[in-house]
């Protein structure tokens, strides 16, 4: 039994060793800085997994992975040991130091994947790991777009990062503004890359603001939703909405999730004359990694 336990040990030394002995031998690239964080992915380390061919012919990757670092300050520590629920496994947060992560990327629909997370203290040694996280869709509220963003690019070279740290102006399309006989004033906008063609609908996540005659901020709404270009209509697929007294909360869609035909009386329908148009002059950026 002894000998078992040591040449246990031996092994789990050794492939921590290797661990170490990899991960130090990797070029980082920097991607994005704040107080809190900084993070990092490895571009020798991005792998095409599963291809597709679609109706042009061509080979689509559908599954890509990469290696990213992020490094905390202690204000990122103790954040991160919060938002994981691990303070009792970490009760000081000068016990983490950086974490390298797995992930695994399908662009068709923006979604990221924790494969594999190790948690480092400043000695390089592995203080908390986690496998298999949650399947999350990006968007410009995600902690992880930058990483999204350097993976696709890295495959596809189509500007996902240009797009996403371009200015306010030239990201984000507004569709609609309009003021009420209370002076209350609401504008929708629509993120631009976020926007991806499937058949007719145009699938993109879009920000609500409403404020009072004294500029003031009463709701917001920011949604994901699915747009049919051709007949004119759209739907809620999911969402947040946040109130000055409640915070964020989830957004119930009042169709219950059916599609609702945009009457040319509301403000919608001038936003769907501008996708309509923005889709037609950006065809190539709209349907960047389409299978159709």
């Amino acid at each position: 039994m002894k000998i078992f336990h040591y040449a246990l040990l031996f092994f789990c030394a050794a492939i921590f060793f290797i661990s170490i002995t990899v991960h130090a031998e990797t070029q980082w690239f920097w991607l994005d800085s704040n107080d809190k964080y900084s993070k990092y992915f490895d571009a020798n380390s991005v792998t095409v997994n599963k291809k597709v061919v679609n109706r042009d012919g061509r080979e689509v990757a559908i599954e890509i992975e990469a290696w990213t670092k992020t490094t905390y300050s202690y204000e990122g520590a103790a954040e991160t040991i919060k938002n994981y629920g691990i303070s009792n496994l970490l009760p000081d947060p000068r016990s983490l130091s950086y974490s390298l992560a797995l992930l695994r990327v399908n662009p068709q629909n923006r979604t990221l994947q924790y494969i594999r997370e190790d948690f480092y203290n400043a000695n390089n040694q592995v203080v908390w790991s986690k496998a298999e996280g949650r399947v999350k869709e990006i968007n410009n509220r995600s902690f992880d777009e930058e990483f999204y963003c350097a993976i696709v690019d890295e495959v596809f070279q189509l500007g996902e990062r240009d797009r996403k740290r371009a200015p306010s102006n030239e990201r984000w399309l507004e569709l609609w503004t309009y003021t009420d006989a209370e002076g209350n004033n609401t504008t929708l906008s629509a993120d631009t890359t976020t926007m991806r063609l499937k058949g007719s609908n145009l699938v993109l996540w879009e920000w609500q603001v409403k404020k009072d005659s004294r500029g003031q901020t009463m709701e917001i709404r920011f949604m994901k939703k699915a747009v049919n270009l051709q007949h004119g209509s759209e739907v809620i697929k999911e969402g947040q909405t946040w109130t000055p007294n409640n915070s964020w909360q989830e957004l119930r869609d009042e169709y219950d999730g059916a599609y609702r035909m945009i009457k040319s009386d509301d403000p919608d329908y001038k936003g769907l004359v501008r996708l309509r148009a923005y889709v037609k002059n950006n065809p190539r950026w709209v349907s960047r990694y389409s299978l159709d």
